[in-house]
């Protein structure tokens, strides 16, 4: 019977402990009440200041949600304090240190893309429509979020890049202005007058409706001599979107055909001439097979 009494004794003990530490987790759940109330209050109030300001949507709610975790965090340590008198607020502090080492390491590339996710949303270089390259992906920018970029490329896939690769990479960002300046080659053949030949190009450019020449000149250099012509490097200014190049450089590639072609101005082809050591012999009276 000796043991049974102990065993009795035992849960005794561990009822009075229960009855007395009743009213303070009482007061603890009531506490996890109160920060559930506040939580919200907190999530109200940082959302309703922040829509008045220019930030982007998704750093809102980022700050929305660590206005809530804050305040959650904050409300769990009071609650566990008072439940359990002997968890000082030094014991909490340091077992959160351990626990932050211990995660950190494990959830390290979820951690860099998240700080370089708040990175990017604080920078406004980039925004929703831009297209940009990084990495051999270019496309238009779709959606930045914390831990990640989507990007939709030109053909239509849609791709996910990690907001670190982004962060630690050069990013080139082809819509950072609305105009953007395009290039190309044009030759002429070395019987023609070089100033005329500059002349009909420069006005066959300017003269295209997708060419910007209200602040920005059409630039037209000669630029080298090639095996058959003398080169010009023709530089204009158009819109920056991909679709805005092409069709300028279309429409421009056709106006100087047509204006050198009214010209009399010859763009050549390559020649090329065979040389050969020996004579070759054409045998004219050369029977012919059976």
């Amino acid at each position: 019977m000796e043991p049974v009494s102990i065993l009795v004794d035992q849960i005794m003990d561990i009822a009075r402990s229960a009855v007395a530490l009743l009213p303070q987790l009482l007061i603890s759940l009531v506490i996890l009440i109160i920060t559930y109330g506040l939580a919200k209050l907190a999530k109200h109030t940082v959302k309703s200041i922040l829509h008045r300001t220019t930030l982007r949507k998704s750093l809102v709610e980022l700050l929305v949600l660590f206005a809530s975790l804050t305040t959650w965090l904050v409300g769990i340590m009071i609650s566990a304090i008072i439940a359990f008198p002997e968890l000082t607020p030094t014991k909490m502090l340091a077992g959160l240190g351990i626990g932050s080492v211990a995660i950190g390491f494990a959830f390290k590339d979820i951690f860099e893309n998240f700080l370089a996710g708040i990175i990017i949303l604080v920078r406004r270089e980039m925004r929703i429509g831009d297209f940009v390259a990084c990495e051999g992906y270019e496309g238009t920018v779709e959606a930045i979020l914390v831990r990640e970029t989507h990007i939709r490329e030109t053909d239509g896939e849609l791709v996910i890049l990690p907001n670190s690769m982004l962060f630690k990479n050069p990013l080139i960002i082809r819509t950072a202005l609305e105009q953007r300046r395009t290039t190309i080659f044009c030759g002429v053949g070395y019987g023609e007058n070089v100033d005329e030949a500059r002349s009909v190009i420069k006005t066959a450019v300017a003269s295209c409706k997708t060419v910007i020449t209200e602040s920005r000149p059409v630039q037209v250099f000669a630029n080298e001599f090639a095996d058959s012509s003398i080169n010009f490097e023709v530089s204009w200014w158009t819109g920056s979107r991909p679709l805005d190049i092409r069709e300028s450089r279309d429409e421009v590639i056709a106006a100087i055909k047509s204006a050198l072609d009214n010209a009399g101005i010859e763009i050549p082809f390559p020649h090329r001439t065979l040389t050969f050591n020996d004579p070759v012999r054409i045998n004219a009276n050369r029977p012919s097979p059976d």
